[in-house]
């Protein structure tokens, strides 16, 4: 269970605000900031504990299936890989493979949000035949040096 608190709330009387974190996580919002979560220590090491013996399974699968297998395990979790030419389903796979390893070893799993989001905006182009044909074709002219991605990008 999540309980919320705004900041003030917190500053006034924290004793009152981390009591509650024995009934679970409380989230402190506060104004024009991303909410912060207070937890216990045992719970939040649980937790890493259950998501690595959680990851195991899954990460011996990825080594031990072909990318045609993986592909077709993950259609069920994510049918628009369906709008995927082949190639790109099976590079879907390897990609989801790699992050979902890289995630688990270093407890990041934006790593893996990442791919996903990532390749759902490449479904949608393939979903869409008209995007597909603008950004699939030669361009027409010139439209100078690519700046490079501002921070935080």
């Amino acid at each position: 269970m999540i309980t919320e608190v705004q900041w003030s709330e917190l500053q006034r009387d924290p004793h009152s605000v981390a009591e509650r974190t024995e009934q679970g996580v409380v989230r402190v919002r506060r104004r024009g900031k991303a909410p912060l979560l207070l937890l216990q220590e045992d719970e939040s090491t649980l937790g890493a504990e259950g998501a690595a013996t959680a990851d195991r399974a899954p990460r011996n699968l990825f080594t031990h299936l072909d990318s045609a297998e993986i592909a077709r395990m993950l259609g069920d979790t994510f049918p628009r890989i369906d709008l995927l030419p082949e190639d790109d389903r099976h590079r879907f796979a390897i990609d989801f493979s790699r992050a979902f390893e890289t995630s688990a070893e270093l407890e990041r799993w934006n790593v893996l949000s990442q791919t996903v989001r990532e390749w759902k905006a490449t479904a949608a182009v393939h979903a869409d035949p008209r995007l597909h044909r603008a950004l699939s074709g030669p361009l027409d002219e010139d439209h100078g040096p690519v700046p490079p991605p501002e921070a935080g990008e």
